[in-house]
Order: structure tokens, then C-alpha cells, then sequence
């Protein structure tokens, strides 16, 4: 089968196409014919040699998978050979920017009829990030007021809806671009701040008439992380899911008493250890999406080949949306 390995840490160059063994099923484990794979910034952390956690060389990146069921290994009994399934790999044997991958039976999900393999890839990852950051860490309340920050990403245009359906009283979006501010605006946000601006927080401020946000999503870091921290609610709630700016801010915990703030930190494969939770919130997601209650945005669907590429414009925030390799 046909692959994206890395060898060595480095640029979207190291991406190289290889060809591999297709896998087989082991006990409880499904073999999976890819259709449509999700690209992530942690996919691009991991071809740095800068993720969370290690990344062994030679490396298949890619986690968000959607497909066919195309053979079961022993033991699985809830799908057989032609179904539609979404999942997220955690398995050390799990490829995603391929044709083939196994995947552990009991952490697919099906894809409800009615909803496109393209779509349903769009949500395991990023939306089950939003769904967490805004429910799990950031514990948001009905008529609280939710700043998302990258709100026309992957994430950013999934919480945007979330905060809404989840009884947010008022969604500020901030985005770089008067494009991208337009599409938060479409997701459902109330208001829509150009982050670039000097002085981007006080405007903040003053849409919550000097209240500050219930609860933020911040992945920038530096100084956006700083300027997030000022306008803050009392008892506001920070949760940051990723650096991407690569820059690291100093924080002082004494800071944080005045006024009862809190910053939290996500990292999505711990929600996928607790399996009953990543489960029920993925098919909550799956559910909002045949319903019609969630829209997905999709920024382009890219042959595998194309992975090197797709890698660089999302770095360069030359995109909005979700990005989607076939194979």
C-alpha cells in the first residue's frame, strides 16, 4: 500500500510517499480502507520531533481516519466487512496517511447514513477537541460569554457552534483575516475581533462591557496567551490546547487569585483514555452533524501525495477549515 513515512524530523520536505505492507487485524482490531484522512497541527508537531509526546522514526503521521470496514480480526463482533466507520488511531501499529490501517474495534464509531466520509473526518479530532475544551476543561454555563480565538480552523469554526448549542449567551470570534472573521461570523458568533491589532483584548473588553470572557480557547501562546490571561472574567476559565506560535509564556500563579481565574491545559488522547467518554461525545457530535445542527467547513481535499503541501499551507495559515488527504 501506498504511505507518507518520515525518516527524519524536519520540514514538510521529509514527507516522503513509500510503499508498505497492508496490516492485518489482530484480536479485536478491524482493518480499515481509508477514504478520507484529517490533517491536524499535531500532525505537523510530529514530523517536527516536537509533539507532546515522542515520536518514534520511521513514522506514518496522521490520527483522524474515515473508511470501509475491509477485514475483521477475531473477537469483533459490532462491524463486519463494508461498514462505514470514523475513528481516531492509538495504536502503535496505526498508519493514518495511507490506504490501509488497523484500528481497535472498540474505539470506532459508525458513520450515520447520510453523512459523508469527508464530513464525519472532520470531527474526530478537532471537533471532539472543541466539544472537551468548551464542556470537560472549560465547563461553560448557559448565558456565559466564550471567546474563541483561530476561530475559522478546524476548531475554531466547530466551538464557535458548540459554545452556541452548548447555551453560550454571547461568542467572540477573533481571526486574522476580514474573510476568516466573516466565516465565524456565519458559524454562529456574535462578534468577530482581528487579533493582529495592537490592542486587540481591550476590544474584548469592551464588547462585554469591561466584564471580560467566561471562558477562553487560546492555542497561539506568547503573546496572545498573555493578553487572553487580561481579559478574563472573575472565575473565568483559560484552556489552552496547543503553542502555535511556538513561543512559551511565563506565568505567575499569584496572578491568577485576584480575581478566581483558572488555566487549564487539554490534550486530547487523554479523553481517549477514558473510552465511555470519548464514545458518547463523538457519536453526540456525529448526531449534531446529521441533524443538521452542526456545519463543517472543509478548506480542501488533497491527494496523499500532496501531504508535504497541505502540511506547509496549514503552518502558513494560508487556510480555513478542515484539510483532507485521500488516497
Amino acid at each position: 500500500m501506498r504511505a507518507i513515512q518520515l525518516k527524519e524530523y524536519g520540514g514538510p520536505e521529509v514527507l516522503k510517499v513509500v510503499e508498505l505492507e497492508v496490516p492485518k487485524p489482530a484480536e479485536n482490531e478491524v482493518l480499515i480502507k481509508i477514504e478520507a484522512i484529517g490533517v491536524n497541527y499535531a500532525d505537523t508537531a510530529r514530523r517536527e520531533g516536537q509533539y507532546v509526546i515522542d515520536t518514534p522514526l520511521p513514522f506514518v503521521p496522521g490520527a483522524e481516519v474515515a473508511g470501509t470496514v475491509a477485514e475483521t480480526g477475531n473477537g469483533v463482533t459490532r462491524f463486519k466487512k463494508g461498514d462505514k466507520v470514523v475513528t481516531l488511531l492509538g495504536s502503535s501499529r496505526a498508519t493514518g496517511y495511507a490506504e490501509y490501517t488497523v484500528a481497535e474495534e472498540r474505539g470506532l464509531i459508525p458513520v450515520p447514513e447520510g453523512v459523508d466520509l469527508k464530513q464525519a473526518v472532520s470531527l474526530p479530532l478537532q471537533g471532539l477537541s472543541a466539544y472537551h475544551i468548551l464542556k470537560t476543561m472549560g465547563r461553560v454555563e448557559k448565558g456565559e460569554t466564550v471567546l474563541v480565538h483561530a476561530a475559522a480552523g478546524g476548531v475554531g469554526t466547530i466551538a464557535v457552534q458548540l459554545a452556541k448549542l452548548f447555551g453560550a449567551g454571547k461568542v467572540i470570534a477573533t481571526a486574522s483575516t476580514a474573510e476568516k472573521r466573516r466565516l465565524a461570523l456565519e458559524m454562529g458568533a456574535d462578534e468577530a475581533v482581528d487579533y493582529t491589532l495592537e490592542g486587540w483584548e481591550k476590544e474584548v473588553l469592551q464588547l462585554t462591557d469591561g466584564k471580560g470572557v467566561d471562558v477562553a480557547l487560546e492555542m497561539a501562546g506568547g503573546d496572545v496567551f498573555r493578553k487572553t490571561l487580561s481579559c478574563m472574567a472573575p472565575f473565568g476559565r483559560l484552556v489552552i490546547y496547543g503553542v502555535a506560535s511556538g513561543e512559551q509564556s511565563r506565568l505567575y500563579p499569584s496572578s491568577l487569585m485576584a480575581q478566581n481565574l483558572s488555566v487549564i491545559g487539554f490534550f486530547l488522547p487523554q479523553i481517549m483514555r477514558k473510552k465511555e467518554i470519548y464514545l458518547q461525545s463523538l457519536s453526540d457530535l456525529l448526531g449534531h452533524l446529521q441533524k443538521g445542527e452542526l456545519k463543517l467547513t472543509i478548506g480542501g481535499v488533497y491527494p496523499l501525495e500532496q501531504a508535504g503541501e497541505v502540511h506547509e499551507m496549514l503552518q502558513g495559515r494560508q487556510t480555513k477549515g478542515k484539510l483532507i488527504l485521500v488516497p
